[in-house]
Parts: C-alpha cells; structure tokens; sequence
C-alpha cells in the first residue's frame, strides 16, 4: 500500500498542475481572469465548492487523526493540501501514515 498512496500522491501533484501549468503559460499569472474563469458557470462554482469543503474536512481529518496516531511530517500534507489540494494532501498524508505504521516501535 505505501508504493500506491505514494504512486497517488505524484498523481495528485502531476494532474493538476499539468492542467494548470499550460493556462499559466498561455495566460500568464493573471490571478483575476484566473477566477474568473475558475467560477465561470455554476457547475464550476459546484465544484469549487465540493473541493473546499473536502479540504478543510481533510486538513481538520490530518490534524486531529495525525496527532491521535502521532505521524510524522502530517503538516507537510496539510500544507500539500493548501498549495495543490485534495488530490495531493490524502495520499501523502496516508503514505506517511502506512510508512510509520510498518516501521517497528520501541
């Protein structure tokens, strides 16, 4: 499981800036028509919406789960979180947590 969560979490990376990155080439870092496009049509802001509640229901997951089971690095995905969303955050929070769990305790 801790090469999938792994193999995920680069996914959860390479997708989304993979669509990103073209429009920044295309548009620069135009933060404005950005949004704009983002919250185009309401099934956009549908979305946008899902995704935001999916991720303060990840980050409150990590922090709470995180310190309960004392995994390492849990703030790196929160902040994999922040800076590329859901699809980054969960499989690197959940690689770390395999990863601890197969190591042997004290």
């Amino acid at each position: 499981m801790v090469r999938f969560y792994l193999v995920l979490t680069l996914l959860g990376i390479l997708l989304p800036y993979g669509a990103l990155v073209p429009w920044l080439v295309a548009n620069g870092l135009d933060i404005s028509l950005l949004f704009s496009e983002a919250v185009a049509n309401p099934i956009s802001i549908m979305a946008w919406l899902d995704v935001l509640v999916g991720a303060i229901a990840l980050i409150g997951f990590i922090l709470v789960d995180g310190q309960k089971h004392k995994v390492k690095y849990r703030y790196f995905a929160v902040l994999g979180t922040l800076s590329v969303g859901v699809s980054f955050g969960l499989p690197m929070y959940l690689y770390f947590k395999e990863k601890q769990s197969l190591q042997p305790q004290p």
